[in-house]
């Protein structure tokens, strides 16, 4: 059986790969358990120090990496470096940081002494997705491997090229061999792995089904798991609102990374006195975004990863329209052997339509009337979803209260994208999953929290 990597801005096969046979794929994990005895007993100043040269090796190899990206699920290249320079932030954050994390904690009890202590647990399994092939990675690589923790990666089948170079510069980085090791095999192979007892613990970025999956099978050998899923992200847009400021920032939102993002805006929440100024704003922004070859500097959309993700995006927008939705731009395929889709605006978005319930994971905006606050709010959170929002509003504390107190997501911001960050908890609740990656909580998901108690 092969893995093949597609090309999705012309439909051309890139290069197949063999998949690990399952003895292979036993021997690569055992190998990496092999490299964790060691590596736990690393000394913190020695892991940071091979961090920062993976950051470096990542910018050195920026170029490369973006182009490959470009190739196998055709995110725009100018995207593409700016991820690079992300995962290398994140190598940083994580090299500068990560013994203070890490530090014993003392407790005052009636002990002599007692204190938390945080060890490292083994191999994690990521089953890391397409969308952003090296930082979905990294943001689960950095603190896994600062915490003296060891990986294996099982990637998106449309996306081996990337899932192999990564495994590459962390050797060229200089870490011992065996510390992470890319697995070549199908979705179907993933629970062999969770059973596998080497495996300690299991995160997952990726769809609510796959999460549900992974959770029960983790369960039912009680392995922790950390699971980021879909969202159906809501801005709020207030009477108050810097229109112009919003619709910028709602535009780039829905269409980074071609519109598949889990934390791309998705559902925009209008108070009705500025519903029809928000529109045409946004209708002009959309419209001026620039779709083609991701290769090219100034493409800003490119192709959807696949030509199954495209139709299956399309046909959400044509239930919607059936049921009442106004598409105002876009909503149709183009021709030829490709998988692009263009910047779509749907209106008279309303609950029971795909728009409005269901992740839409493609540069599609459902505009949603609401009448006030407290409605938009109402309709914010009447979602199974709970990933991020964000609010826009000219009276910052108003803002900061329906962010802080009101919306029901794991990251909330005011006037400002939702965009994750190396020094910030991101992840979800509801059906968008559970855990924390990146921060101090998130190189927490995955080590022993132990008690230490002398009397």
């Amino acid at each position: 059986m092969n893995i093949t990597s597609v090309n999705p801005a012309n439909g051309k096969t890139i290069k197949s790969y063999p998949t690990h046979t399952p003895n292979e794929l036993n021997n690569k994990i055992t190998q990496t358990h092999q490299a964790w005895l060691q590596w736990r007993n690393s000394e913190p100043l020695h892991r940071a120090q091979l961090l920062h040269e993976l950051a470096a090796t990542l910018i050195k190899r920026k170029d490369e990496l973006a182009e490959l990206m470009a190739l196998e699920m055709g995110k725009p290249i100018k995207q593409g470096a700016a991820e690079i320079d992300k995962c290398a932030a994140v190598c940083t954050y994580y090299a500068d940081n990560a013994e203070s994390f890490l530090k014993d904690q003392p407790i005052e009890t009636e002990a002599q002494k007692s204190f938390v202590t945080f060890n490292p647990i083994g191999v994690v399994l990521a089953v890391m997705p397409w969308n952003f092939p090296f930082w979905q990675v990294f943001r689960f690589l950095a603190p896994a491997l600062a915490a003296g923790n060891c990986g294996v990666l099982k990637h998106a089948s449309n996306v081996p090229g990337c899932a192999l170079i990564i495994e590459d510069m962390v050797r060229e980085a200089g870490f011992p061999a065996d510390v992470f090791k890319t697995l070549l095999v199908g979705s179907d192979q993933v629970e062999a792995i969770i059973e596998n007892p080497l495996v300690k613990a299991v995160t997952l970025t990726g769809s609510t089904n796959a999460g549900i999956k992974v959770a029960q099978k983790a369960g039912s050998v009680l392995k922790k798991t950390v699971l980021e899923l879909g969202g159906s992200d809501a801005y709020i847009i207030l009477e108050d609102a810097d229109l112009e400021m919003a619709a910028t920032a709602c535009t780039d939102s829905r269409l980074i990374n071609s519109g598949q993002s889990c934390i791309a805006a998705k559902r925009f929440i209008v108070v009705e006195p500025v519903a029809e100024k928000f529109t045409q704003l946004m209708l002009e922004k959309m419209k001026a975004k620039r779709m083609g070859d991701p290769l090219n500097a100034d493409t800003e959309v490119g192709p959807q990863a696949r030509v199954d993700l495209r139709d299956e995006l399309h046909e959400q927008v044509q239930q919607s329209i059936k049921a009442g939705a106004q598409c105002i731009l876009g909503g149709e395929i183009p021709e030829g052997e490709n998988a692009f889709y263009p910047p779509t605006i749907l209106t008279k978005v309303k609950k029971g339509m795909p728009a409005h319930d269901d992740e839409l994971f493609g540069p599609v905006a459902a505009i949603i009337i609401a009448k006030d606050e407290a409605d938009a709010i109402n309709i914010a959170n009447d979602s199974v979803f709970g990933l991020g929002g964000a609010v826009f509003t000219q009276d910052v504390a108003r803002g900061e209260h329906i962010a802080a107190s009101q919306l029901e997501a794991g990251s909330c911001f005011v006037n400002s994208l939702v965009k994750s960050d190396p020094r910030l908890p991101f992840g979800g609740i509801k059906q968008s999953g559970y855990g924390r990656e990146l921060g101090m909580f998130g190189i927490h998901e995955f080590v022993n929290i132990k008690t230490v108690y002398v009397k």
